[in-house]
Formats: C-alpha cells, sequence, structure tokens
C-alpha cells in the first residue's frame, strides 16, 4: 500500500481546523491498516520529503503521497501543492492552477456561469475602492444594484470566516469592516434562500461522480464558524431532504462546476437550492474539512463507503500518477 503523509497545520486562520482535519485522517487511515503520518508543513518539510532529514515513518523511508489537509490559504490557493510538484512529490486533489482558480472565488464564478451554471448575482469591491471611492456611496450602489439581503464574504477565504449577512442597509459598513479583516476584496452576493447542501464529488478512476448532499440547519440560522464546528450546533440531514429530481440536478450540477473548474481526485461544491428549485452553486472547496463536524466524511458515511478506504484509494491514486 506505500507509506503516505498527511499534512495539516499551517499559518492560516483556520489552523486549528486544519490540525482536528490531519487528526481524523490520520485515524481513518490508520483504521484501516494504512501506514501514514502527520505533520505541519513548515520548513522541515521538504528535508523530509527528500530523505533529508529523518522521516516519521517506521522505516525512515520515503513517502509515496502526500495528502494535503491545510484549510485555508496555506492549502487551498495552489501554493503549496505547487511546491509539491517541484518537489515531484504526488498528492491527492487538485493542481496548483486549478486550486488557484478555485480559491479565487469571483474567478470561479465567472467560470461557473460561463459553464451554464447558475450563482448568485454579486459584485466584488477591493478595500482600496472601498476606501478611496467614498464608502457611503460606494455602498448605497451596491444596495441598488443587488438588493437586500446580501452575504459578504472574503473574495478568498474559508470556513466562514469574515462571512456576514446583512438585511438591513445600515447593517453593511459593519459588515465590509469584518471582511476587510479577513481579506483584501469582498464578494458581495445576493443572499438566496432555500435548503442550504454541500456536495462531495469523488473520482477514484472513473470520472468525478456525486456522493448524497448533506442539508446543513444551523441552530442560529447562520452557518458561521461557531455552527460548523462545535458539535451541537447544527443539524445534518445526509442524505438532504430534497426530491429526487432536485437532488438530481444537485448532484448533476456539483459534477458540472468540478468539472468546468478543472478539479481533480475530490472537491466539496456548496450550494443553495431555492424555494424554485434551481441549484445556486455558492463556492467549490479544493481542500475541504475533514473534522467530526465536516461535512465531506458525512457524505461519504451516507454513500456506504469507508472514510479510511476512500482516503486510501485516493492516495493509491495519486501515488500512480505520472
Amino acid at each position: 500500500m506505500g507509506r503516505f503523509l498527511v499534512l495539516a497545520g499551517g499559518l492560516s486562520h483556520e489552523r486549528d481546523v486544519s490540525l482536528r482535519s490531519g487528526r481524523r485522517v490520520l485515524d481513518a487511515l490508520r483504521s484501516v491498516g494504512v501506514e501514514a503520518d502527520l505533520r505541519d508543513a513548515d520548513a522541515s518539510l521538504l528535508g523530509v520529503l527528500a530523505g533529508d532529514v529523518a522521516a516519521t515513518s517506521s522505516d525512515g523511508g520515503p513517502y509515496d503521497a502526500v495528502l494535503v489537509a491545510l484549510h485555508g490559504g496555506a492549502g487551498e490557493d495552489g501554493a503549496l501543492r505547487e511546491v509539491l510538484d517541484l518537489a515531484g512529490v504526488p498528492h491527492v486533489g487538485s493542481s496548483a492552477a486549478a486550486c488557484r482558480i478555485a480559491w479565487d472565488k469571483p474567478t470561479a464564478k465567472a467560470l461557473l456561469l460561463r459553464a451554464g451554471l447558475t450563482t448568485p448575482a454579486s459584485a466584488v469591491l477591493p478595500h482600496a475602492a472601498f476606501r478611496e471611492l467614498g464608502a457611503a456611496q460606494v455602498l448605497d450602489r451596491l444596495v441598488g444594484h443587488l438588493g437586500l439581503p446580501l452575504m459578504v464574504k472574503p473574495a478568498r477565504g474559508g470556513s466562514a470566516l469574515g462571512c456576514s449577512p446583512v438585511d438591513k442597509p445600515d447593517e453593511l459598513p459593519a459588515a465590509m469592516v469584518s471582511c476587510f479583516s479577513y481579506g483584501e476584496a469582498a464578494l458581495v452576493e445576493q443572499l438566496v434562500t432555500g435548503t442550504e447542501v454541500a456536495v462531495t464529488v469523488l473520482d477514484t478512476g472513473d470520472g468525478p461522480i456525486a456522493l448524497p448532499a448533506v442539508e446543513i440547519v444551523p441552530l442560529s440560522g447562520v452557518y458561521d464558524y461557531t455552527a460548523r464546528y462545535t458539535a451541537g450546533h447544527t443539524e445534518f440531514h445526509a442524505p438532504a431532504r430534497l426530491s429526487e429530481q432536485s437532488a438530481a440536478a444537485l448532484a448533476e450540477a456539483a459534477v458540472a462546476a468540478h468539472t468546468a473548474l478543472g478539479l481533480r481526485d475530490l472537491s466539496r461544491v456548496d450550494a443553495i437550492v431555492d424555494v424554485e428549485g434551481r441549484v445556486q452553486l455558492l463556492e467549490v472547496n479544493t481542500s475541504p474539512g475533514m473534522t467530526e463536524t465536516s461535512l465531506l466524511p458525512m457524505s461519504v458515511e451516507a454513500a456506504g463507503l469507508s472514510f479510511g478506504r476512500v482516503l486510501q484509494t485516493l492516495l493509491e491514486q495519486a501515488a500512480a500518477r505520472p
């Protein structure tokens, strides 16, 4: 089966979540007899991968493939995967170029629209433009163009950090300030209501397929950081409580989004099935969470699959990739 390495941690705002994901992945792999280690992506990493620094595997040998369980910029902007490619180390997941595209939400939305998919109407405001062109006037035009309610989120980021729903015009300035504390540009979208869902797209060699969708019902009404990572704050339904027609349309849209962005191995597509039954794509994640409250493991379980075996298959597939 080979020897594999799980990378977790990093220096992003999502470090704690990443460490939890890494430990969950390591436990899942070891539970099915896979030899794997867990380490941070720090200055010693390339030395370990090159064999210049003693590895932590039992015989000190090289690793056959890496699974990146880092979230936020450290794991999703393509930089780490670029370094792994330069080092000649196979890794699970999308290429560095595809990760860069998916990480930038406005770019990803543009490609989804080009592919004929539906995503909420939006506008992108860099911090500099917001500051220099007069915040009040810019926000007035924003509300006039998109209407209310709105969702404000960093153009690059994850785990709902810096995200705020806006129901009234006077809530928008604070939402923008909160967003800019996590990034230099804000993506402001029309807030779509309906059934909030996440779909795991998995490709173990026969083409991408959509696993059962997970329905998300946060008790607070907003699926924020606390609702995502604190047990008991969100109710999940796997599979989602959708009609057969809506579930099929959602699965088709998720696979189409995965394909349109040029992704590989696995992704998680977040969406809303609105009150009219249309699938509104929100974003696509190339390094989805794998904690005890994360959606990807729930989807794998709902499909009747072993989480550990799925990870093993992906690692072996990566190791065999030219």
